[in-house]
Order: structure tokens, then C-alpha cells, then sequence
């Protein structure tokens, strides 16, 4: 490379955001940090910078669950000359109360920044890595997608929809150098809990389901950097998704790719 490569990162203010900017910062990647903590964004991007010399952290605030932000957050990147060669789609959050009994402009908000947002900061980011023919997009699932549906929740359908579109978009784009992982993690030591009001209940879960992002980040970027459409971090997690899935996830990720007929060749 004759410039470093330049990661986007959305939620990147705390959690599995934060500590993918540390790991990716760490390997020489400069960072467009995106999420809606100006002030947050702002101390990781000085820690950053006093860490690690001469690459630019650039720091973009923007809410995900308004329509217009994916291309605001790429008309940015143009306007600073960055090529974004690694796709980070980490924001998420999830409602806690019956679907009946929620606001439609809540439901909307949590579909429009897990799924619209996600689905469209892929697709404005694939022509110019498909340009260098050299790609990474890791997306935030969960290991709540081999799961049954939950009773009230948008979040299992959701993370289900984001684990089947990251192996539809690896088939596709991996000719192209592209490399597109769903990463899906189980509890994880994050603020995720606090800033849903959940914290009392998730204390209460045994010690062993719990992973720190560290490690969660490092399986994944190896996972991604690896070709690996399917990322489930931890052990724990991983006989939790073989339990609740009936097919493997390679037999199923083959027939995907063997038995569309509407497959472009």
C-alpha cells in the first residue's frame, strides 16, 4: 500500500465499535469514526492519535436511524479524499418493550439503523472496493440469529436478516477480493445492557456466557481476513448456534451458493 487503508466504523463511540478502532488502529488503518457522541468520538480519536503517529482518525457524528445519514457519512468521506477499503457496520441496539406497545417511529428507527442503514453503507462502500479489488465488511449479527423467533422482539428477525445478507454479499462479492463476515457474538461486556435498562437481568446470567470485546473483535477481523462468511466468537457460542441451527453453516452457505437459479454468473 502506498497510503494506509482507511476503516468506517459506525457505533464507534463504545463496546465492539471502540474496540474495533483500537484493534484496527494498532494494524495501521487510519479510521472514520461514526457515531451519535461527538465527545466520545472526539477522546477516541485523540487516544488513537497519541498512540499511534501519523495516521488521520476522523470523527463523523451522525444518527443512523435517519434515512439521510449513510450518504452523509460517504459525501464526508469524499469530501476527505478517504477510499473506504473496510466497512465496519457495528451500530445496533434493541427495544425492550412488546412490539404492540411500542411507538411505529421507535420500530421504524431500530429497522431503519440495523437494516436500511447497514444494507445501504454496503452498497455505497462495494463499487470502489470492487474499484481496488480489495474489500472487508464485517457486520454486527448475533448469535441470537440461530435462534427461534423471541416473543415481542424485532432483534432475533433482524439479526437473522443480517447474518443471511453478509453470506448472500461474501458469495457474490469474494470474486472481487471482497470479503464480507457476519459476526455474531453472545453477551458481551459492553454498555449494550445499561443503555437499554438491562443491566439488573444481565448480571444475573452465569459467568461463562459472557465475553469481553477484545476477544470477540480479534476472532472476527481474523474471521473476515480469512474469508470466513460466519463468525460465532467463543466456545460457548459456538455449541449455543450448532444447538439452535439444524443445518451447518457450510452446507447451508454451499447450497446458497449452488442452488440459486437466480444466480448472475
Amino acid at each position: 500500500m502506498t497510503t494506509p487503508r482507511t476503516a468506517l466504523i459506525t457505533g464507534a463511540s463504545a463496546g465492539i465499535g471502540a474496540t474495533f478502532a483500537r484493534h484496527l488502529a494498532a494494524r495501521g488503518y487510519q479510521l472514520l469514526l461514526v457515531a451519535r457522541r461527538t465527545d466520545r468520538l472526539q477522546e477516541l480519536a485523540a487516544e488513537l492519535a497519541s498512540q499511534h503517529d501519523g495516521r488521520r482518525y476522523e470523527v463523523f457524528a451522525a444518527d443512523l436511524t435517519d434515512p439521510a445519514a449513510p450518504k452523509a457519512i460517504m459525501d464526508y468521506a469524499d469530501a476527505q479524499g478517504l477510499d473506504i477499503d473496510v466497512l465496519i457496520n457495528n451500530a445496533g441496539l434493541s427495544g425492550k418493550t412488546a412490539f404492540a406497545d411500542t411507538p411505529w417511529d421507535t420500530l421504524a428507527g431500530e429497522i431503519q439503523l440495523m437494516v436500511t442503514a447497514q444494507t445501504e453503507l454496503a452498497h455505497l462502500v462495494i463499487p470502489g472496493m470492487k474499484e481496488r479489488r480489495w474489500g472487508r465488511i464485517v457486520n454486527l449479527s448475533s448469535v441470537a440469529a440461530f435462534a427461534p423467533p423471541a416473543a415481542s422482539l424485532l432483534y432475533t428477525g433482524i439479526k437473522s436478516y443480517v447474518l443471511n445478507i453478509s453470506q448472500a454479499l461474501d458469495m457474490e462479492l469474494k470474486p472481487h477480493g471482497i470479503h464480507v463476515t457476519a459476526l455474531c457474538p453472545g453477551f458481551t461486556r459492553t454498555e449494550f445492557h445499561d443503555v437499554m435498562g438491562t443491566r439488573d437481568k444481565a448480571n444475573r446470567l452465569p459467568r461463562i456466557l459472557w465475553q469481553q470485546p477484545e476477544a470477540v473483535v480479534a476472532e472476527g477481523w481474523n474471521a473476515v481476513q480469512n474469508g470466513k462468511p460466519v463468525c460465532v466468537p467463543g466456545l460457548v457460542n459456538k455449541i449455543s448456534a450448532v444447538a439452535m441451527k439444524p443445518l451447518p453453516v457450510r452446507l447451508g452457505y454451499l447450497a446458497g451458493r449452488t442452488l440459486n437459479p437466480f444466480k448472475n454468473s
